[in-house]
């Protein structure tokens, strides 16, 4: 069903998207697998370590006005086992190393855990809370 959408995502992959995939590909970050723009049931999801049931989110301006379809699907992805961590994708794009030490830390840490869609306004470091 969303095959070829997430085909299209690999393809279209934002500047931050590819930032973050160059660091995750290749069992870069940990010794972990991530998959990009994989389908996860109903869902195609940014970056999903599988292994460690772990999905990365990057939020663009667009996420600013699916205030009540991001929180719904990160509901549903923690509802099958999943953790889910949440970055601006300027954050990405202006520190990375920060956005890999969270996701490093989200490897680590067995269980799902609640994370929004960041606000406005933000900080950089987006850790989910627990």
């Amino acid at each position: 069903m969303n095959r070829g959408r997430a085909r299209g995502l690999r393809i279209g992959m934002t500047d931050a998207e590819q930032a973050l995939w160059y660091r995750l590909r290749n069992r870069q970050l940990d010794g972990c697998k991530f998959r990009r723009q994989h389908e996860v049931d109903r869902y195609v999801v940014d970056f999903v370590c599988a292994e460690r049931m772990l999905v990365v989110e990057l939020d663009g301006g667009q996420h600013l006005e699916q205030q009540d379809y991001d929180p719904a699907r990160t509901r549903y992805l923690q509802a099958k086992g999943y953790r889910v961590l949440r970055f601006w994708n300027n954050d990405v794009l202006t520190n990375i190393e920060s956005v890999l030490e969270v996701v490093t830390e989200g490897l680590a840490s067995p269980g799902p855990s609640p994370q929004p869609s960041p606000q406005r306004g933000e900080g950089s470091k987006h850790v989910p809370s627990e």
